[in-house]
């Protein structure tokens, strides 16, 4: 066979479009398991386990599927790539366009001596070209707007017909149910994890001896607790979580969604991230069963429509915007933030804030954290203490399970850390101590009070806020959304300010 189809890691599905272009009698196929990506980033382990393993458990599924494939484990991509062409005579290679801009860069440099064929993405459901028709149209693009649009073209949550076809309920967006504080006691069911078979095993046998070896050059040991990984890693497991979060998490996912609890890491959240990330799920099945078994369960229309929110609305949206603002976007520091990385966030010690050791000693564990520990306590605190977009945002990528560059980008440089200037988000998402409080049982116990905006027990979440406005009024005093904030900034005592923003100087003085 002289037609080649290369499977990426993150595109593990049998409808893929370089495997739909064809049949399996007419093509072989190839997947490459490269330790070079440990050159660019210090990945998580379990991050490295979940993507390794479950591209093994695609290719068995693809030769169950009748496909010949070749799964490859090397060094270098290009190398392994050029071998294998040569071994089998393939003149004309097919791929799927990756998600993440910079792999298809790589592959283009590559200059392999094949004819090389890229097909459109199939993992999402908005094409880049749709997208860029429906951004056309708008001076600023907000994501209500889109996810209203993506509701009406996939016929999604929708009463009526045509183009008089409204929401269910009445309404679009049922936010403002799905905010609640945790109770006290406040326990989710507990999540559907896997133990890891033979294959995954090996994984983490080659991941181990991966970090020795780095180890031994010199190298920092990977983040992230390599035996306690228990992810899905194949499509039918996959499956089996989506069913599991809409038997048993579906109906309690939307009060409590951004609640944050001592020793209760995932509470009612989803945890299909990582899957729909790898292609293992695709985005329209699980709305369609979400909205199809949620609607026969009677699950309340607030939480069954904050989950999809998520989905068709957040993710095809910050895919959407990725490719759409393109390349530039990665440099973006509109605040001027350099501030290193606190030690602390590398395992080098702890910060001493219970929110921050609480989120990072969980993401330690399973590489993950859910939505709200990331906006608001780790790229709040990021937007606060001024610290450099880039090394956040890879910081990011290489720490978190489900962290790809289309991903994190528009995530944390956008919406978490307003490096854009607005581009994403319509202001900072930036907070106080307060709102901590309010959301999550961190404060209790913790070594600072968060009551106090300065002094030596101040949590330093309320000096970083107060300084954050501070540093930055110039730039964001004209945003509507921030006056109600710059109004009681104006009533603080000059001297209490002044305390307030020396001991933020002291805080960030520590590492910088």
């Amino acid at each position: 066979m002289s037609l080649g189809i290369w499977v990426l890691g993150d595109q593990l599905s049998l409808a893929q479009a370089a495997l739909a272009s064809t049949a399996p009698c007419e093509a072989r196929v190839l997947l490459v398991e490269s330790s070079s990506v440990l050159g660019l980033r210090a990945y998580h382990r379990q991050k490295l386990v979940l993507v390794w393993s479950a591209m093994r458990h695609f290719a068995e599924d693809l030769r169950q599927a009748g496909w010949t494939v070749d799964y490859r484990i090397g060094e270098r991509f290009g190398d392994t790539v050029r071998a294998w062409i040569e071994e089998h005579g393939i003149r004309e290679l097919r791929l799927m366009e990756p998600a993440d801009r910079g792999f298809r860069g790589a592959i283009d440099a590559l200059d392999l001596p094949v004819t090389l064929q890229w097909l459109p993405s199939t993992a999402f459901l908005w094409s880049r070209e749709a997208f860029a028709e429906w951004a056309g149209g708008y001076r600023q693009l907000r994501m209500e707007l889109f996810y209203r649009e993506g509701r009406r073209r996939f016929g999604v949550l929708m009463q009526g017909e045509g183009s008089g076809a409204e929401p269910l309920g009445g309404q679009w967006n049922f936010d403002h149910d799905n905010r609640k504080p945790p109770a006290k006691g406040l326990q989710g069911p507990e999540p559907l994890w896997f133990e890891p078979d033979a294959i995954t095993q090996a994984v983490i046998a080659r991941v181990e001896q991966l970090d020795q070896d780095r180890q031994s050059q010199g190298h920092h040991p990977l983040p992230g607790q390599l035996l306690r990984f228990r992810w899905a890693v194949s499509r039918q497991q996959a499956l089996q979580v989506l069913d599991h979060f809409i038997d048993t998490r579906l109906e309690g996912f939307g009060p409590y969604q951004d609640a944050m609890v001592s020793g209760q890491p995932t509470l009612w959240h989803a945890l299909l991230s990582p899957y729909l990330n790898l292609g293992l799920l695709h985005p329209l099945e699980v709305i369609r069963a979400l909205e199809q078994r949620g609607l026969e369960r009677a699950v309340p229309l607030a939480g069954l429509e904050g989950v999809i929110r998520q989905i068709l609305g957040w993710r095809e949206y910050t895919h959407g915007l990725y490719h759409w603002f393109g390349a530039d976007y990665a440099s973006s520091n509109h605040l001027g933030a350099e501030a290193p990385l606190p030690p602390w966030l590398e395992g080098e010690g702890a910060s001493g804030m219970a929110c921050m050791d609480t989120v990072l000693a969980e993401l330690e564990e399973s590489g993950y954290a859910h939505h709200i520990q990331r906006l608001m306590v780790l790229a709040n605190y990021g937007l606060l203490a001024g610290l450099n977009p880039q090394a956040f945002t890879a910081w990011f990528h290489r720490q978190f399970i489900d962290g790809h560059d289309w991903v994190m980008q528009t995530n944390v440089l956008g919406m978490g850390l307003f490096a854009d200037g607005g581009r994403l988000a319509s202001k900072p998402y930036a907070a106080s101590g307060n709102y901590i409080r309010r959301m999550s049982t961190y404060c209790k116990g913790c070594a600072y009070d968060v009551s106090q905006r300065h002094g030596p027990s101040a949590c330093p979440f309320n000096s970083l806020y107060w300084d954050f406005l501070a540093r930055h009024q110039d730039r964001l005093r004209s945003n509507p959304r921030m006056a109600l904030v710059f109004k009681q900034l104006d009533k603080l005592p000059a001297e209490d300010l002044a305390a307030i923003r020396g001991a933020a100087a002291a805080h960030r003085d520590q590492w910088a």
